[in-house]
């Protein structure tokens, strides 16, 4: 299925405050990155001095038939040799290390935002288009920084010492030479603005198909089960001869230049070798003059080729920086404010020591949502939940059961309005104070790479195997962790792909119990586990919810008979509240729901007698 996500589009031709944003990865690097330039430029500067020996070696050996000083001349060349190669070693494994070391960095900042932002951004960034920043444009930006600025460094400093050294050697022959060095200007801003937007168009396009890669995984069974694969085949198909289209229009101006690079390079040499020849015949110009003129202006033209590489590089590295940068300066929707951080400390440096105690009272003063502007979910929402007291929602689908529990969660914030915890506004807490405090269990639960103990304890690294074990047979996973090979040494899976949906479940709870946390939110949760296992879970729940707030979403209505309140939500208001025998007696919504819940279920047990 094709994302209805549209990427930002960019049009400028050179963004430099983009790549000034993107040098700042490489401020921890200054010393590396001025050790690569020096050895680029003795690289070049050597490169330089080569031709200059021919010269010299034809004018004072070859011409006139000497071989006086021969022995020193060869001693100065083996060593010119012997430190280029030197150049050669250190450069290489220096620009190695720069370009590890800017991928993992800029990876890295990528990946800590990714915490940081909020749960908006992931509603409507498909996970491919992310995973395309983190993964091809990240090392393409590694890539071209630490190798393609190199080439540039030897390239451009070998053309400025040449072009010094020619108008030296002869004014009038060098002047006539160069001529070319305009045209080639022209040439280049032309092809800069084609090949940078084809490259845009090639980056846009890969993030739809690692897009489309990762729904055809991760949906493999839904795309098996509605016989979806030739229709999946043919929208693939069309988003990779996009970009076909784009990569070979890209290539194809690519291929255009570099010819004209070489043909103007070659045009340029022959002015040399005409006029240079001219001037030997009529005693004006020496041999070996000539010999270095021609070396020089091939030299010259060399790293002018690899200049036009590296320029379709930079606008492929241009087209990956805007890309990242997108990422990288979304702001979060829910952040906290510089006082609240300097207080209580930011994801990175948290100040635990300053947080208060959470007793679990939770108030929504005139709460107002939505989530796109005009369509408010809750308007003037009113609920004040005691520290201890077990709330489930009751209601429609789309009614905002979820809405109250993700705004007391401080997954997203009031529109406006106030949620207090504590008696205290929530936003002047920090966000890692809260969370630190949830312990949510999800309908669709999800599991990491790994064992599960690893997973038990993720929510606690430095939990014990006892406690690990515990908590296991608080929810009665214990007895199938054990059946299994290698019990709590076991691995899940990606995503808990080597156990059923139950099995995660009841994972996902042990670990939710074992962070013991001050508000518990159970999302479904015992929809995927059978009415047996669901009953063990249900004691549990009276046990671990002792003194804790907590909200209980469910459809199956005999999960939540015990909650010291139940909320009836109908389009985003507290139609009917009140325990269960209170709310029978209304005889109203809960009531019709719980009584025909009841007898299908009545039904069911008749049936399958």
């Amino acid at each position: 299925m094709s994302s209805v996500f549209e990427e930002k589009d960019y049009i400028k031709r050179f963004d430099l405050a983009l790549w000034k944003k993107l040098f700042t990865f490489c401020k921890p690097y200054k010393t590396k990155i001025i050790l690569l330039g020096i050895f680029m430029l003795s690289l070049s500067g050597i490169d330089v001095i080569f031709p200059l020996m021919s010269k010299y070696a034809i004018d004072n050996f070859v011409v006139p038939g000497n071989t006086n000083g021969i022995m020193w001349y060869g001693l100065v060349f083996l060593g010119l040799v012997t430190i280029q190669s030197l150049n050669i070693f250190f450069f290489i494994k220096l620009a190695g290390k720069i370009e590890m070391f800017l991928t993992y960095d800029i990876r890295k900042k990528g990946f800590l935002h990714l915490q940081e932002l909020s749960f908006n951004y992931y509603d409507k960034t498909p996970v491919g288009w992310l995973m395309a920043r983190m993964t091809s444009d990240s090392q393409r930006l590694g890539s071209f920084i630490s190798w393609g600025l190199v080439d540039m460094t030897w390239g451009f400093s070998l053309m400025v010492f040449i072009a010094v050294i020619l108008l030296i050697m002869n004014l009038k022959l060098a002047l006539i030479t160069l001529t070319v060095v305009p045209v080639l200007v022209v040439i280049s801003t032309y092809f800069q603005k084609r090949i940078l937007k084809a490259y845009r168009i090639v980056r846009k396009t890969n993030s739809k198909i690692t897009g489309a890669f990762n729904e055809g995984i991760s949906g493999a069974k839904t795309t098996k089960t509605l016989v979806r694969e030739a229709a999946n085949l043919k929208e693939f198909q069309v988003q990779t001869t996009e970009m076909y289209r784009s990569s070979v229009k890209a290539a194809i101006f690519s291929s255009l230049y570099l010819p004209a690079i070489l043909t103007l390079g070659s045009i340029g040499t022959g002015l040399a070798l005409w006029f240079g020849g001219n001037g030997v015949m009529a005693g004006v110009v020496t041999y070996g003059t000539l010999v270095a003129f021609i070396s020089y202006s091939v030299q010259f033209f060399d790293p002018l080729q690899e200049m036009a590489r590296i320029f379709a590089e930079l606008q492929n590295a241009q087209a990956s920086a805007e890309r990242i940068f997108s990422m990288i300066d979304e702001v979060p929707q829910i952040k906290d404010n510089s006082q609240v951080k300097e207080e209580f400390g930011s994801i990175m440096k948290m100040k635990q020591e300053n947080w208060p105690e959470i007793k679990g009272g939770i108030t929504f003063e005139n709460v107002t949502f939505s989530y796109k502007e005009g369509e408010n979910i809750l308007e003037n929402f009113q609920l004040d939940i005691k520290a201890g007291e077990t709330i489930a929602l009751v209601g429609e689908t789309g009614s905002g059961k979820s809405t109250v529990v993700n705004l007391a969660c401080r997954f997203y914030e009031p529109t406006a309005g106030s949620i207090k915890i504590d008696g205290v506004d929530y936003r002047e807490r920090s966000m890692l104070w809260l969370h630190s405090s949830l312990g949510y269990v999800l309908q669709t639960p999800h599991l990491f790479s790994g064992k599960i103990k690893d997973n038990i304890a993720y929510g606690r690294l430095d939990a014990t195997d006892d406690e690990i074990i515990a908590a296991a047979k608080l929810v009665d996973a214990h007895g199938f962790i054990m059946k299994m090979e290698n019990g709590y040494e076991s691995e899940v899976g990606e995503g808990g792909a080597k156990l059923s949906t139950g099995e995660k479940q009841l994972i996902s709870f042990a670990r939710a119990i074992l962070a013991d946390p001050r508000i518990f939110v159970l999302d479904e949760a015992t929809s995927s586990v059978d009415t047996e296992t669901e009953q063990l879970i249900q004691k549990a729940i009276h046990t671990v919810l002792k003194g804790r707030t907590s909200f209980i979403i469910a459809h199956r209505l005999s999960t939540i008979r015990s909650a010291d309140r139940i909320l009836v939500i109908r389009n985003g208001k507290i139609t009917e509240q009140g325990n269960h025998h209170e709310l029978l007696k209304m005889k109203g919504y809960y009531y019709n729901l719980y009584t025909n819940q009841f007898m299908d279920e009545q039904e069911s047990i008749v049936l399958n007698a």
